[in-house]
This record gives structure tokens, C-alpha cells and sequence, in this order.
């Protein structure tokens, strides 16, 4: 157990509750820090760099790429249109199908941008034996049940979101 504020050794439930707020406060800092520095959230990240990879995208595969709803995607494709990131365009083959692109300018700002935290993290955890990659995903999985949260659908990316570019599913 540590030390909090150099007294009291703390119970293992608040070991607990201060690891999950770090985690928590983690998150918002990197959210903060793309934001600050790249001017984009995590999810607007996300999506740059998922048409990066896969070039002219339609939408529903880049949905399912990020794993985020289809209007949750063309939400946030609204927004980094409007600011001259990505270009969308109907296919020649089907007109009912609509592909994003990313400008120079949307690749220009991929370049700048800090590493996604999912990377930092994932860098990390495949450097993890099995059995530690075992328990650690166990335990999260308890603890969401603890929380009432095993039910709530979530992306596999961190990030703080904003309310209409990250579903919150917490009714």
C-alpha cells in the first residue's frame, strides 16, 4: 500500500478509487494536451488517422474501423470538414455511397499531432507476459461490473470526450 500525502496508509477500496481517478485524470490531460497542441479531440484524432490509413473510406467501414456509430462519424467528419481536414465525395461506382479523404492539410495536422494515448498504453501492455495481460483485463472487467459499467458500449480509444463526438451511454 502507499503513502497518501506522506501519512495514513490507505484501505485497498480507496487504492482502488485513486488508481481509477488517475487513469480518469490521465485521460483528461491527454485530451487537454491534443487539444492544446493539435487543436482536435482523441476521436477527431482517431478518425484523421484511420482515412490516413485506409484512404478514400466509405463511412460506414471508417464507423466500424473506430468503432463508433455512423452518425457519431459523420458528426465528427462535419466538424473537420469544416475546417478543411478531410473532403467528402460520393463513389463514381454506387452515388449512394459517400468516401472521406484527407486533405494536406488534414495530413499536416496527423504529422503534428501527439501519439494517441491508445498507442502509449498498447506499446506498454503488448510488452506484458500473458499471464499479467490476463489478470490485468480480469480485474478491469470486475471492477466495470462493480461500477455497473460491464454493459455500456465503449470505444477501444481513450479520450475525454465531447458529448456529441463520444457516445455516453451512462442512462
Amino acid at each position: 500500500m502507499r503513502q497518501y500525502l506522506g501519512a495514513t496508509t490507505l484501505s485497498q477500496e480507496t487504492e482502488v478509487l485513486i488508481t481509477i481517478r488517475q487513469i480518469i485524470r490521465a485521460t483528461d490531460l491527454y485530451s487537454r494536451q491534443l487539444s492544446k497542441t493539435a487543436g482536435l479531440t482523441a476521436p477527431q484524432l482517431l478518425l484523421l488517422q484511420a482515412i490516413q490509413e485506409l484512404g478514400a473510406v466509405a463511412i460506414s467501414k471508417l464507423s466500424t474501423k473506430v468503432s463508433l456509430s455512423q452518425a457519431t462519424v459523420t458528426n465528427i467528419l462535419d466538424r473537420l470538414e469544416s475546417r478543411g481536414l478531410v473532403a467528402r465525395h460520393r463513389s463514381h461506382s454506387d452515388k449512394r455511397v459517400v468516401h472521406a479523404t484527407l486533405t494536406e492539410e488534414g495530413e499536416a495536422k496527423i504529422a503534428t499531432a501527439p501519439t494517441p494515448l491508445q498507442d502509449v498504453f498498447s506499446t506498454a501492455f503488448e510488452k506484458l507476459e500473458e499471464w499479467e495481460k490476463s489478470m490485468i483485463v480480469a480485474s478491469l472487467q470486475r471492477v466495470a461490473g462493480m461500477m455497473n459499467a460491464e454493459n455500456i458500449d465503449a470505444s477501444p480509444m481513450l479520450h475525454v470526450g465531447i458529448a456529441d463526438e463520444a457516445p455516453r451511454e451512462l442512462e
